[in-house]
């Protein structure tokens, strides 16, 4: 994907959450299977279904919990593509964005 393209994709998933798409943010996995359960979700939604994939995976544009764990710090981050690379989401995010999926 070009970087205009990432860019512009970014930017519509940033104007999602900041109006307010209501997202699965819980429960967060805690076994394999609860994670498989989700990722299983995911790949049943059309590949174009950025509203579903950003839904399923509980995406917010702000850390989250008393942690407050961020895209950032998540093994699926690249820092410099600013990229989730967990196959079944392959998105452009921001740091600061998390969702449930997210693992050290």
């Amino acid at each position: 994907m070009l970087t205009e393209e990432m860019t512009d994709l970014r930017d519509r998933i940033g104007k999602l959450l900041a109006d307010g798409l209501k997202t699965e943010i819980e429960p967060v996995p805690e076994t394999e299977k609860e994670f498989g359960d989700i990722l299983n979700r995911l790949r049943a939604l059309n590949p174009g279904d950025l509203s579903g994939k950003l839904v399923i995976a509980g995406f917010i544009d702000h850390p989250y919990g008393d942690d407050q764990v961020r895209c950032m710090e998540c093994m699926y981050y690249l820092v410099h593509q600013r990229w989730c690379d967990l196959p079944e989401l392959a998105l452009p995010v921001e740091a600061d964005w998390r969702c449930r999926l997210w693992r050290i």
